[in-house]
């Protein structure tokens, strides 16, 4: 047995283990985005609990890719435990109103606080001018703290495009723990995320939210995607080589001009509306030169 097949021993163990203690089967759901770790951790499921139904639920929040929508709606074709739920939410008016998303939702929400309260004491930490430097902010992007950034910041897309409507879906559904594909890896406010098992107290008798492949590395799974021949999106495929395929044209991505490019070739209609949903935030990356060029270079 190799490493990979060991960890894959230990993975179906603890969804096993799980299950035995909180009743997945009928209490849980997995956020399904259709990208390699949420079709990872389906077939994961699947291996430790067979002919499980467990609903996969994809939300559709209206920027999703159209080839991962297309490809979404062809697996719940054959697949009835997928549901597709769409946010019903207006994209651009709920930006206007909540606010853009600057950077990453860690420098987004700091953003946010000073637009509301000044320079409160977060506020001076993330920019190094107290105690705590967890999260230091880019010099570059230091004038967001000044009254010359006029742009509206706030972190709270992703909660009202996702998490709000998964949680109404949840509470309508009456299932008290969501499986996810969180990984440890992953940059961001995720890294707080202690464990595959996050429960509602700490007398760990309620489970909230199960990550199985929080530990895996982004080789291993690679390797079970190849190992168990597990179909992915076409954007994940030449000419594409997407890594990742939520939000299009996200303003958090790292690999934003590169998205924002191959869309320009091979998804024009796609580029435009990232240029109209987000047009406001790329107009201040481009005026500073970060993340993205101040024209495309077109590879």
């Amino acid at each position: 047995m190799n490493d990979f097949e060991f960890e894959l021993t230990d993975r179906i163990q603890k969804i096993k283990s799980i299950d035995v203690q909180f009743d997945l089967r009928n209490n849980s759901f997995i956020s399904f985005s259709g990208g390699k770790d949420s079709l990872t951790v389906s077939r994961l499921i699947d291996e430790a609990l067979p002919d499980n139904l467990i609903p996969r639920v994809y939300l559709n929040t209206g920027i999703e890719y159209k080839m991962m929508l297309e490809f979404v709606r062809e697996l719940a074709q054959r697949d009835k435990r997928i549901v597709i739920v769409n946010s019903g939410i207006n994209i651009s008016r709920m930006l206007e109103q909540e606010g853009y998303p600057f950077k990453s939702k860690e420098h987004s929400q700091k953003v946010s606080y000073y637009q509301k309260s000044g320079m409160t004491q977060t506020v001076k930490n993330y920019l190094g001018m107290g105690t705590k430097k967890d999260f230091l902010c880019p010099a570059k992007l230091r004038y967001n703290f000044t009254e010359d950034f006029t742009l509206k910041v706030s972190d709270k897309c992703c909660y009202r495009l996702k998490k709000e409507v998964a949680e109404k879906w949840q509470k309508e559904n009456k299932k008290s723990v969501t499986i996810t594909g969180i990984r440890q890896s992953e940059k961001g406010l995720r890294q707080s995320v202690k464990g595959c098992a996050i429960f509602t107290d700490d007398t760990c008798k309620e489970l909230r939210k199960f990550h199985p492949i929080f530990p895996c590395s982004e080789k291993w799974i690679e390797w079970y995607i190849k190992e168990r021949k597990i179909e992915l999106c076409k954007l994940y495929y030449p000419p594409f080589n997407f890594q990742r395929t939520g939000c299009k044209g996200c303003p958090y991505s790292l690999d934003l001009q590169k998205q924002l490019e191959i869309m320009a070739v091979y998804l024009p209609q796609e580029k435009k509306q990232c240029e109209q949903i987000w047009g406001k935030v790329y107009e201040e990356y481009r005026k500073i030169n970060y993340r993205l060029d101040k024209q495309l270079s077109l590879f």
